[in-house]
């Protein structure tokens, strides 16, 4: 395992000049949206086509790309993946219920803006959960300490500018492969996904046809897909259902075929980091926590943020599941992952406790040393490199 504190670009020149090569890259690199302020948010670096050269140098033929992205930037970085000279082969979702919609109430601000205020239709008690949310539909009377429904004076009532974030798109690429797909496969052991690796585990009760009940109106129409195994429903899987491009944190019960996995808990973000400091820092996660939470200073209190105490202070955190998931779903057995933008170490977490070798580049001091100590949890024999 090599984790590596610095500059992703310089760092992967390196290794390409020294020969290294990967399985897979798996990676969450910034969205680029300028988030919570964070300037490593607003570098451009996931846009640039150079970032993604540099990976498809390091990767083997056929070896395969996951990064995460936001709804409003993912088509740019997608973009330069392609322009880089991988083939777009899907778009993954993760699908989330706890996403905090950051949108202005039009009805309120223009009865602000016209210096009126309609009647009050009820009120109830701010809950520490509350606290911060001045730019939401309610309107927080911070001397009375509770929130005031006032009737909107104007034609724009229920009308906002946003809408609630439940998903995370993850570009799924691949470095064109030498000759066939098998002639790749033996001789790199890329090329391919770990369907039965990754198959969502069956319901009580479920259909074992690959599908599932309703995909093939009859078994005839299954069997011209599949074939018609003797003795043996067509297309018939004890194993799970065919791993899909939708991955969940356990919405709805329907949801149940695809793969489920929910944020990060509080205790997973700050596992193995009982020698560093807590630090508060600011929050937009949609899993807040009523009681570490005091109210935010930030932008006088009108941007919805939190102050959370952590010792694992980055924002963005991934569940390591859902990494274990995505590191299976891509790397060849005994196979090498690379993380340009490793973070707090969740996908190095992920890829040593799946047995695959791991290499992690973090340019932010802080943020690498909590990977440092998040990694070696799993993996104790980490090298630390300035």
């Amino acid at each position: 395992m090599l984790l590596l504190n610095g500059d992703c670009i310089e760092e992967m020149q390196k290794m390409i000049d020294e020969g290294v090569q990967v399985d897979s890259v798996v990676t969450d690199p910034p969205y680029e949206l300028g988030f919570m302020g964070k300037s490593w948010d607003s570098t451009g670096i996931a846009f640039q086509k150079e970032t993604w050269e540099l990976a498809y140098q390091l990767l083997k033929p056929g070896g395969h790309l996951l990064a995460f992205s936001s709804s409003r930037t993912y088509h740019r970085m997608a973009v330069a993946i392609e322009d880089s000279g991988f083939n777009i082969r899907d778009q993954i979702m993760w699908l989330y219920g706890s996403g905090f919609p950051k949108s202005l109430n039009i009805g309120k601000a223009i009865d602000k803006r016209n210096g009126v205020q309609g009647d009050v239709i009820s009120t109830r008690k701010v809950t520490s959960s509350d606290i911060g949310q001045k730019s939401g539909w309610n309107h927080l009377n911070t001397d009375r300490g509770d929130y005031e429904y006032r009737e909107i004076m104007n034609e724009h009532e229920g009308w906002g500018t946003a809408l609630k974030p439940a998903h995370e798109p993850i570009v799924m690429a691949r470095k064109p492969f030498e000759g066939t797909v098998a002639d790749n496969v033996l001789k790199h052991g890329t090329g391919g996904i770990n369907i039965d690796g990754c198959r969502v585990d069956l319901s009580e009760g479920d259909d074992t046809r690959l599908g599932g009940k309703g995909t093939w109106k009859t078994d005839k129409m299954a069997n011209n897909v599949y074939g018609d195994y003797e003795g043996k429903e067509a297309g018939s899987s004890e194993l799970g259902r065919f791993p899909a491009n939708v991955m969940h944190d356990g919405l709805e019960t329907e949801w149940a075929r695809y793969f489920y996995c929910p944020k990060v808990s509080k205790a997973e973000r700050n596992k193995g980091l009982d020698h560093l400091p807590t630090k508060k820092t600011s929050s937009m996660s949609g899993r807040r926590d009523p009681h570490d939470m005091e109210k935010s200073k930030i932008d006088n209190d009108v941007t919805g943020r939190f102050v959370t105490e952590r010792k694992n202070v980055h924002p963005t955190v991934k569940p390591q599941e859902l990494m274990k998931y995505l590191c299976r779903l891509v790397t060849p057995k005994d196979g090498t992952v690379l993380d340009p933008f490793m973070g707090s170490g969740s996908t190095g977490m992920a890829a040593k406790d799946e047995g695959f070798d791991f290499i992690g580049i973090e340019q932010e001091k802080e943020y690498f040393e909590i990977a440092d100590s998040r990694i070696n949890i799993t993996a104790p024999l980490s090298e630390f490199f300035e």
